[in-house]
């Protein structure tokens, strides 16, 4: 986390914002009582942004200052990871020239990582054997729904009226669930039925449409059986607009567009189950106390916690959370952030979080201060879900998901109280091993590809693959 004494530099992202609004220099001082001069240099980073002149700068352009210290959608980590690519080998590129291209030009980071994960994937099926280039639709969708944070404003709306209709009625059953089965059933002519899984076979949910029925299988929990009928409702009334949106997003196949319309009712649904204001209402009141989010919406702690990396309303914005979900063997299935933590895109997760740890304590939140390369740091907290569709009786050991925020908002959880934030026990994490030049570290599991291995048979490293660094 930055010293509170550190200079602030912002320039290119005053420049960014001055060229949204389509400003002059000139026009833009003059709204803000400053010289042009003066305004020149700080875009130059030739002068740090002062307390004042942010405060004016909410003032005049009603702007959240909390989006001018957050990343871009392209991060330095992503840009790096590409550049660790052997085929950029002997190139040398420093890491201020990285952190200036992101900054500074930001739709072009995004061109350079486009291009090259088109060529990453066309190497890997060539090598496979196959004639198929160019980036993967989960790919796609994963990046459109980060280049929005994480954040569907039309879809909250819809999720909030929607739950309010349900219930009401003084009368309303008291259930999600059992309200959602009544309007499908009343208002679509459409019944819901529990099926075993021999009749399910592969399917945990399927809809009939010959026979206007919703099928789910018996396996399925509580709350992932309510969010399949909250999925299937909002596809119901509201596929006209998610169509809408997804025609607006520009696909590039149709592969694509299919995953993003199965995303955005995903979001859609998590917006009944969980309208915007009630949530972020109990999460700012309970400390972001994931059981007590998920007992009042009845709902699953990966749901609750998925949740809050949406939660960017203006004026009800919550803590800026992350979430990444691995499997045992350390495969990414699920990546969101509300905020800038730098994911490794072409790699897992570091060996030394705590991620890994929570399989040796299924069920238990686990909690941890971690430091990223450029000096960032986060406060994690760490479970073991089960994998839908196992049923109740798993043993919650299947999957982990990871859930941190920055530091700076740790103050504001439940599951910091009583930890010395100040002076914080912290542990220096990196991204992908192949992409971490962390030296000495006992779990690093590879050398780095662009580093020197530094071998010495006088003597024997902590780490197996002792490098030089340059």
């Amino acid at each position: 986390m930055a010293h509170p004494d550190r200079k602030l530099f912002l320039g290119a992202r005053l420049k960014r914002l001055r060229r949204d609004l389509a400003l002059t220099q000139t026009a833009m001082a003059a709204d803000l009582g400053v010289s042009p001069s003066y305004l020149n240099h700080i875009e130059r980073n030739q002068r740090p942004v002062s307390a004042q002149l942010l405060l004016r700068l909410a003032e005049v352009y009603d702007v959240d200052l909390r989006t001018l210290s957050q990343t871009t959608g392209v991060g330095e980590a992503e840009v790096l990871e590409a550049l660790a690519d052997p085929a950029f080998r002997g190139l040398a590129v420093p890491r201020h020239e990285v952190l200036q291209l992101v900054e500074e030009a930001p739709a072009l980071a995004d061109a350079f990582l486009r291009l090259y994960r088109a060529h990453a994937e066309r190497r890997a099926r060539d090598r496979a054997g196959g004639d198929h280039g160019g980036e993967t639709p989960a790919d796609w969708v994963r990046d459109h729904v980060q280049g929005r944070r994480n954040h569907f404003p039309e879809l909250d709306q819809l999720g909030e009226t929607l739950h309010a209709e349900l219930f009401a009625d003084p009368l309303a059953p008291e259930h999600f669930e059992t309200a959602a089965r009544i309007r499908l059933r009343t208002r679509h002519d459409l019944a819901v039925r529990t099926l075993p899984p021999e009749v399910m076979v592969e399917w945990t949910r399927r809809f009939d449409p010959h026979r206007r029925r919703l099928l789910l299988a018996e396996t399925l929990g509580p709350a992932s059986r309510a969010f399949a009928v909250a999925y299937q409702l909002a596809l119901t009334e509201h596929s006209a607009a998610l169509n809408a949106m997804v025609a607006a997003a520009a696909p590039p196949d149709e592969a694509a567009g299919r995953l993003l319309k199965v995303s955005l009712t995903n979001t859609l649904a998590a917006a009944i189950l969980m309208p915007y204001a009630a949530f972020h209402r109990l999460a700012e009141d309970s400390g972001y106390d994931l059981a007590r989010l998920q007992a009042r919406f009845g709902v699953s702690f990966e749901q609750a916690a998925h949740r809050l990396t949406t939660l960017s309303r203006p004026g009800a914005r919550g803590v800026p959370f992350f979430l990444i979900r691995v499997d045992q063997a350390g495969n990414v299935s699920k990546r969101f952030a509300a905020d800038g933590f730098p994911f490794a895109r072409f790699g897992g997760a570091c060996p030394r979080w705590n991620l890994h740890a929570a399989f040796r304590t299924p069920g238990r939140v686990v909690t941890q201060i971690v430091e990223t390369p450029d000096g960032g740091r986060w406060f994690t907290l760490c479970r073991t879900v089960d994998r839908q569709g196992r049923g109740t009786a798993g043993d919650g050991q299947d999957l982990a998901i990871g859930l941190g925020c920055e530091l700076r908002h740790a103050d504001r959880l439940a599951y910091a109280r009583g930890l010395d934030l100040a002076v914080p026990e912290v542990t220096p994490i990196g991204p992908a091993c192949r992409l971490c030049e962390r030296h000495p570290c006992a779990e690093r599991a590879a050398p780095p590809l662009d580093l020197p291995l530094a071998v010495d048979d006088w003597a024997k490293s902590v780490s197996p693959y002792p490098f030089a660094r340059g």
